[in-house]
């Protein structure tokens, strides 16, 4: 680990419920267990990471997992916020969404996504359809961060 990621942490930022429930088995199910922050939107994530408003400051994650089509701020828009921030620019981020629109895919190759995963999210789908290079990037960030 980098001295900039001290304590490995994922940031999930997703408004659909059952999708965060997806996640956190996932990764029990890969004994990923590092602390799992939830925002449930782009706002949400942001006043985190800044620490802004009445929200305490989180430490900077090992890894962002982002839904594109949320409430008030979605994913792609927090997304180009962060990328014109130096001190985010270089997060590690993963696109997790319903959404094979072509141009979100685009959008996203364009602010340097670590990888594009078409929910839900399941390492056992590995080879199978158009999601498998970024979903075994995914796979090699999050078994790093095993304990």
């Amino acid at each position: 680990m980098s001295a900039d990621y001290p304590t490995p942490s994922i940031l999930l930022v997703e408004d659909d419920q059952m999708d965060v429930m997806n996640v956190q088995r996932e990764l029990r199910r890969q004994n990923i267990n590092v602390p799992l922050i939830h925002a449930r939107n782009g706002r949400d994530a942001l006043r985190m990471l800044r620490g802004e408003g009445d929200e305490p400051q989180i430490a900077k994650p090992s890894l962002v997992m982002l839904d594109i089509n949320m409430p008030r701020m979605n994913g792609l828009e927090l997304l180009e916020v962060l990328r014109a921030d130096p001190e985010f620019m270089d997060l590690n981020v993963f696109i997790m969404t319903t959404s094979d629109l072509e141009s979100d895919r685009l959008k996203a190759q364009q602010l340097a996504v670590s990888g594009y995963i078409i929910k839900p999210l399941s390492f056992d789908t590995f080879g199978e359809g158009g999601t498998s290079v970024d979903g075994f990037s995914l796979f090699l960030d999050l078994l790093k961060l095993k304990s």
